[in-house]
């Protein structure tokens, strides 16, 4: 595979943002990974343990939520700028920094005693997660050869699918045992490690080639990401807004019960964690199909979810695909950016992170009008059709200054 563009011609794979790393380092991406799992597992907690959070608060439910939204929307501004801000630091440190941020946030709000404070460390959270995202895409191309970036962005991404399945369902367990407060206080003991494990466990890593704030804008300015972007943005806020109103949707189908309904969901997860190790191999090797493939049968399960006959069995295999599809989509479209802006992949791993952080809002938000003005069908076939069409601009970027190959 290969891109070429205008400004960077004939480019046949992903180079070395800065000086090489000379072995494969996998330790590393395995570092990246539990840096990941940490995150993400930071991210999406308060999703599953709301209710004590709110009444331990003397808050609404609903108020308790914007503890996730206030992580996402600091997102789509520090994912972007963090390589700008510290242009010259090792890009080891800085994650390690980042994951220590990421510990800060979770002890601050396991000790926050009002709301306000609960929100500030969210905000710090917000900063870690976006941060640490717009700079794996350019670490992994240091740490193994260009021809396996695909597959250790699928072992980076293997710590969204753990943290999906595993950890939050986990998290909401133990909050009924311990306390919320004290499952904050584990997971800031797993990003103190996570920490650690990237302090010995990555090489240092010099910034990338461009790094810098005329990068950023000259990232902006390029046709390709442009429409990658807005292919991003469609694809994923198309994916949540039907994904967050999948109970709804389930609950047109006759004989599932509550447990039958969690079932449903660890479908859903199982079927990411196998799309993200698909992916990992396919993006090495024919990423331009798989771009348009994997949004394609995203589609045609939500749509196969939302219209057809009301069915249990149907309904896992649906859900199951819609799973699959989706858990390759951060492998491809990562590998995507680093693949179009090979000199830039900083500012493409951060531009990257601002479409998803806005696609997750954006798509929420239009999928609660489609429910409440039209039912919750239509807004799952409008994200389905949304997706469909992400991937085939994500699959079409190319021709806006080049091509990408297979």
């Amino acid at each position: 595979m290969s891109v070429e563009t205008s400004s960077q011609p004939n480019t046949s794979s992903v180079p070395a943002a800065g000086p090489a790393v000379r072995r494969a380092s996998w330790g590393g991406v395995v570092a990246l990974m539990l840096g990941v799992f940490a995150l993400v597992t930071s991210e999406f907690l308060p999703a599953s343990l709301l209710s004590p959070i709110a009444a331990g608060l003397g808050i609404s439910e609903g108020t308790a939520g914007q503890a996730v939204t206030a992580t996402a929307l600091i997102g789509v501004v520090a994912g972007p700028a963090i390589g700008p801000l510290f242009p010259r630091l090792d890009r080891r440190m800085l994650l390690v920094g980042l994951a220590v941020l990421a510990a800060a946030s979770n002890l601050l709000v396991a000790v926050a005693p009002q709301f306000w404070l609960l929100l500030v460390a969210r905000v710090l959270l917000g900063i870690a997660i976006s941060g640490f995202w717009s700079m794996a895409v350019a670490v992994a191309a240091q740490l193994v050869p260009a021809e396996h970036f695909g597959r250790a962005m699928m072992i980076v991404n293997t710590g969204v699918s753990l943290a999906t399945v595993v950890a939050v369902p986990l998290g909401a367990f133990l909050g009924a045992l311990w306390g919320w407060r004290a499952v904050f206080l584990l997971v800031a003991a797993m990003s103190v490690a996570a920490a650690v494990a990237q302090l010995v466990l990555l090489p240092p890593i010099a910034p990338a080639r461009g790094s810098g704030v005329r990068s950023l804008v000259a990232t902006l300015r390029s046709p390709t990401m442009i429409v990658g972007l807005i292919g991003i943005a469609l694809l994923a806020g198309g994916h949540f807004t039907g994904f967050t109103y999948i109970r709804l949707g389930a609950a047109d189908i006759p004989g599932l019960t509550t447990g039958g309904l969690a079932i449903l969901l660890a479908v859903y997860g199982a079927g990411g964690f196998v799309g993200n190790i698909i992916a990992g191999v396919v993006a090495d090797r024919r990423l331009r199909t798989a771009l348009v493939v994997m949004p394609a049968v995203l589609g045609a399960a939500v749509t196969v979810f939302a219209l057809l006959p009301a069915e249990v069995p149907l309904a896992f295999v649906a859900v199951g695909l819609w799973g699959f599809a989706f858990g390759g989509v951060p492998t491809l479209v990562q590998t995507w950016a680093a693949r179009a802006e090979p000199e830039r992949m900083e500012a493409a791993g951060g531009l990257v992170v601002s479409a998803f952080q806005v696609a997750i809002a954006l798509g929420a938000a239009a999928g609660g009008m489609l429910v409440d003005g039209a039912g919750v069908k239509d807004a799952l076939v409008a994200g389905a059709v949304a997706a469909v069409a992400g991937g085939v601009l994500l699959g079409s970027a190319r021709r806006s200054t080049g091509s990408l190959t297979r």
